[in-house]
């Protein structure tokens, strides 16, 4: 059997859900293969179940930091009730609401594995054990995202480790866990699991946690996780693993051993491109997808194969990816009804916020908030910069926001343009800044207009204020 659609999509993660909503808008038919649930890594595993676990230490942490309200916020999180309410936020790991949206849209599901056999064609085994051949009129979309990677380690694959799906799914609270990794899952679940109970052992390779970020959004981190009660431990690798029955034995590059319950690797992640057929189209399988800024992958022939979100290697983000999948299904509309890609007024068919713009928050206490280019980032692409940082909780806001506050924020600005390159933050309740800061580096609002931009008193959006005083008095 061969059927025939506009569109093929795979994977249904928030990414190719946004690509066939697009796509659907612009009345191309448009079928999506998905083998598991409906939603992806993001609705299960990742974002919505982790900060589901992070949110309720978040807000307790948030009342005890104020006096009056800490004399109410006494006793220990209910880890029961917060994985009940975790369980909430994915749905019982059941898709019907996801798939009621997805057909919403016009787009035909089709449960299975998905692999590309050449040119516009797609192979599906069903669940049921069958099988389908499908060929797409005008583009094949490849959203199927990222998994864990997992070092080879003697013993590891025998111990069972967790990865980010089993950190955020566990439906026990494990009375010791040691997390391998100081990257943003890494500290995050080491945040979740402590604050619910767990004693919790984090290993870092290197010399500071989130290496990707500004080093003073680091320190903090690692204040604010060792002050939780955290071991985190730098120039620390496993080494070798073990499981006897309930325990599990982590040898450490140091020569010592722990004992653990569990052990998370949080080690980095590897792009869902197995078996994926890519062979088929002068590509290999196992590898990351080269795109330009509609999301066409380069080095296929014809211009019909497309990839969005963490399979790209772009912005491994989910708000990225679903960025990526407007960009691509305006893309693909636009070629496959034969009008120029470059000239949409709202820029819909380019993702240039994936070079310099990228937002992110990593959900620890404190919070880190950051978008565009670090410091060291915006050197060495050859800007000339002028660094300006300031004491976060010296602002009226921060200290009305919590007593002792601490934090500290950075904007890296452009001297020769007089616009923002990039702003990061790491205090409590930071996130909230982020988007006025994302909205002035893709904007590239001049310094000088922002003078205008009057935050209000007493907020901690004040620190905007303070850091402009700052730039112009370094002048």
């Amino acid at each position: 059997m061969t059927t025939e659609y506009d569109v093929i999509v795979l994977g249904a993660g928030p990414t190719g859900e946004n690509v066939a909503d697009r796509t659907r808008a612009a009345g191309l038919s448009t079928a999506v293969i998905e083998r598991e649930l409906v939603g992806g890594e993001c609705s299960y595993w990742a974002c919505m179940p982790s900060k589901a676990l992070l949110r309720p230490p978040a807000a307790l942490t948030a009342a005890r930091a104020v006096a009056g309200s800490r004399e109410a916020a006494g006793g220990t999180l209910d880890a029961e009730a917060v994985l009940a309410r975790r369980d909430g936020f994915t749905s019982h790991w059941k898709d019907d609401g996801q798939v009621a949206w997805l057909e919403g849209t016009g787009a035909e599901l089709v449960r299975g594995w998905g692999r590309l056999d050449g040119e516009r064609r797609v192979l599906v085994r069903t669940l049921d054990g069958g099988e389908l051949t499908l060929t797409a009129r005008h583009a094949v979309a490849v959203c199927t995202g990222s998994r864990a990677a997992v070092p080879e380690l003697p013993g590891l694959a025998d111990a069972r480790p967790w990865t980010s799906r089993e950190a955020t799914s566990s439906r026990t609270v494990p009375a010791h866990l040691v997390v391998v990794g100081g990257g943003v899952v890494g500290v995050e679940m080491a945040a979740a699991w402590q604050a619910l109970g767990s004693a919790v052992t984090l290993l870092v390779r290197g010399a500071a946690l989130l290496p990707r970020l500004e080093p003073f959004a680091g320190e903090l981190v690692t204040a604010g996780l060792r002050a939780a009660g955290v071991d985190v431990r730098f120039g620390t690798a496993a080494r070798a693993v073990r499981r006897d029955g309930p325990q599990v034995t982590v040898e450490l590059s140091d020569g010592g051993k722990l004992l653990a319950e569990e052990v998370l690797f949080a080690t980095g992640r590897a792009p869902r491109t197995d078996h994926l057929g890519l062979g088929s189209v002068g590509l290999r399988d196992g590898d990351w997808l080269d795109v330009d800024d509609s999301c066409l992958v380069k080095g296929v022939p014809g211009g019909w194969l497309y990839a969005a979100g963490d399979v790209n290697h772009r912005a491994l983000l989910t708000h990225q990816g679903k960025y990526q999948a407007r960009i691509a299904g305006a893309a693909i509309a636009a070629r496959a009804l034969g009008r120029p890609v470059d000239t949409e007024p709202w820029g819909a068919h380019a993702a240039t916020a994936d070079h310099a713009a990228v937002p992110q928050v990593v959900f620890t206490e404190p919070e880190v908030a950051a978008v565009g280019l670090s410091e060291e980032e915006a050197r060495a692409a050859g800007h000339s910069i002028k660094v300006v940082d300031y004491d976060l909780g010296s602002v009226a806001g921060a200290s009305l926001y919590a007593d002792d506050y601490r934090g500290r924020a950075r904007m890296v600005v452009d001297q020769d343009r007089g616009v923002l390159l990039g702003a990061t933050f790491a205090g409590p309740g930071v996130g909230d800044l982020l988007q006025a800061a994302t909205i002035a580096v893709v904007g590239q609002v001049p310094i000088a207009r922002l003078w205008h931009a009057v935050p209000a008193y007493p907020t901690v959006s004040e620190i905007w204020l303070r850091l402009l005083e700052t730039y112009r008095d370094a002048e």
